[in-house]
């Protein structure tokens, strides 16, 4: 994993001929930021208005996620039926489905819904794709916050989702914070979703499939190439460094009760 990436981030600052003849060795008399603005600038892609679109996604994957999920799994953890136990493994039964086994029939499904190609259409795909995990994170947690917060509420006379919304939800915040940083990562990071699903008719790229446009039929530009994955990849590294100690916390966060 540290050869590919020393290669890309070396490779974000050489000229073509390095790339090709030494791609392994740091040439520090070649050493320039042109290439780097010249990505920033190309007209082939816009990597600001990407940026802005894949940003785009990843808010409102993660807003329709939290909102779908988490009311699902106060049920699924308040439950207390076979039933329940059944809704919660047909959700973690996603977690065992790789997502492009899953692209074909899903476009055949956004076809007949007229959603092809479409940010609603790749929106609704990447959120359906994140409610397994984040539903198997929710009913761990929930399972460790105990019932009497519940019956408080009710004595109040908050109704179950006043209840819910109001004192549980709050509660929830390392398990939130751990999703939205998961999720978040992997819209930003994902492929062959947003290449499959928008394409390139559509004209909507996010920072990953943008690299496309740095790649030519016949021969590639290695010098937009480079400085265009590294700065694809640079807001989610810094995104994830400053934020693993929130992933850490939420994942051990309903480990124990008490």
């Amino acid at each position: 994993m540290l050869v590919p990436m020393y290669v890309m981030v070396i490779s974000a600052f050489k000229p073509q001929a390095d790339i090709i003849l030494h791609p392994l060795a740091i040439s520090p008399h070649n050493f320039t930021l042109e290439y780097l603005h010249k990505a920033l600038t190309s007209e082939k892609f816009n990597v600001v208005r990407a940026y802005g679109i894949t940003l785009l996604f990843v808010v409102l994957v993660n807003v329709f996620c939290i909102v779908l999920a988490a009311p699902a799994s106060y049920v699924i953890a308040r439950g207390r039926s076979k039933w329940h136990l059944t809704l919660l493994l047909f959700f973690v039964s996603g977690m065992f489905i790789p997502s492009q086994v899953t692209v074909i029939p899903v476009i055949f499904v956004l076809r007949v819904l007229g959603l092809m190609g479409t940010i609603p259409g790749f929106v609704l795909f990447e959120t359906a794709l994140t409610l397994p995990v984040t539903i198997f994170l929710f009913v761990a947690y929930l399972r460790t916050v105990p019932r009497d917060i519940d019956e408080a509420a009710a004595l109040d006379g908050a109704g179950k989702i006043r209840a819910f919304w109001s004192c549980i939800f709050p509660i929830m915040k390392p398990a939130v914070a751990t999703i939205v940083v998961l999720n978040s990562i992997a819209v930003w990071n994902d492929f062959v979703n947003p290449q499959v699903v928008l394409g390139t008719s559509s004209g909507i790229y996010t920072v990953t499939t943008g690299v496309y446009a740095a790649v030519g039929r016949y021969t590639t530009d290695f010098t937009l190439l480079f400085p265009t994955l590294l700065l694809a990849i640079a807001p989610a590294f810094i995104f994830f460094i400053l934020m693993q100690r929130k992933i850490i916390g939420g994942l051990v966060a309903g480990a124990t009760k008490g």
